[in-house]
């Protein structure tokens, strides 16, 4: 598992600079955002994994990895934003964002680590795909537990769906850089 946590680690290494550099360019506009909007973002972006996945004809040059990248900033944003609620204005400085998506990070990756503990590992012979798959699946869930106004019976919260699709999406981007 020590692997895998390095492996992780690059992974978002990447996204944070990513989301690091979006933010020295555009603030924190993303905080205006609502939940669903969030939802509906990652929602597009993995339809296009899929889309790529199953067509042989791209018209886009942009493969998965970018796609993949959405999704975990993304789905930091719509988890930060279930802390601190919607805002009419972008109300955070470049320092507070960043330390924001690491605490919301570094509870995912406990997440992984625990889960990855438990489970030996399976998604590493998992295919691409299939996380893809459980990505949207996640998304439908959210959907529909945000169409209920959050209310739920027996389901995790939305929280957790938005760390397990970031976690199924650093798993993805470990297996396209193997």
């Amino acid at each position: 598992m020590a692997d895998t946590s390095k492996q992780y680690n690059a992974v978002i290494e990447t996204c944070r600079a990513l989301f690091t550099n979006k933010m020295k360019d555009y603030g924190s506009a993303w905080r205006i955002l609502r939940l669903p909007s969030l939802t509906d973002q990652i929602f597009i972006k993995a339809q296009r994994i899929r889309e790529l996945q199953q067509n042989k004809e791209r018209r886009v040059d942009e493969g998965e990895v970018s796609e993949f990248i959405g999704i975990i900033n993304y789905s930091i944003m719509a988890l930060i934003q279930l802390n601190k609620g919607v805002v009419e204005q972008p109300d955070l400085t470049l320092e507070e964002a960043i330390s924001l998506y690491d605490e919301k990070i570094a509870l995912t990756k406990q997440l992984m680590m625990d889960k990855n503990h438990d489970y030996g590992e399976a998604w590493r012979d998992m295919r691409v795909s299939s996380l893809t798959d459980l990505i949207l699946q996640k998304l439908l869930r959210v959907k529909r537990i945000e169409d209920n106004q959050g209310k739920t019976i027996v389901s995790e919260g939305i929280d957790a769906n938005y760390q397990d699709m970031i976690n199924y999406a650093v798993f993805a981007m470990i297996h396209l850089q193997e």
